[in-house]
């Protein structure tokens, strides 16, 4: 695994992000369709000590993190999307809950 990135150094186009952040906050699901067929998708933002971004969640990812949440994310990238960098884990990448906010 490459070194762990800080938010603030994230900008469109890197690849091989490894990031430790806190979910701040996830977006409602919904449906879309992609070119391989129907998919589940929300827009978590996540941050750290140098800022926020948002992460895009697919399909199982969806329901694996929470609000509060410390997670890992392991080889993600970061495209422009809306005018907004965003954080995508595709499949080569995972996210890892590393400490889960308890009630």
């Amino acid at each position: 695994m490459g070194q762990i990135k800080k938010l603030r150094d994230v900008r469109p186009g890197a690849e091989n992000l490894n990031l430790v952040v806190r979910v701040v906050s996830v977006g409602k699901p919904r449906k879309i369709l992609t070119r391989y067929g129907e998919a589940v998708t929300a827009l978590a933002v996540v941050e750290d000590e140098t800022g926020r971004l948002n992460l895009k969640l697919w399909r199982s990812q969806v329901n694996l993190v929470k609000p509060g949440d410390i997670i890992k994310i392991e080889n993600g990238f970061a495209v422009q999307f809306g005018g907004a960098t965003e954080i995508n884990v595709g499949s080569r990448g995972r996210i890892i809950v590393v400490k889960r906010l308890t009630n």
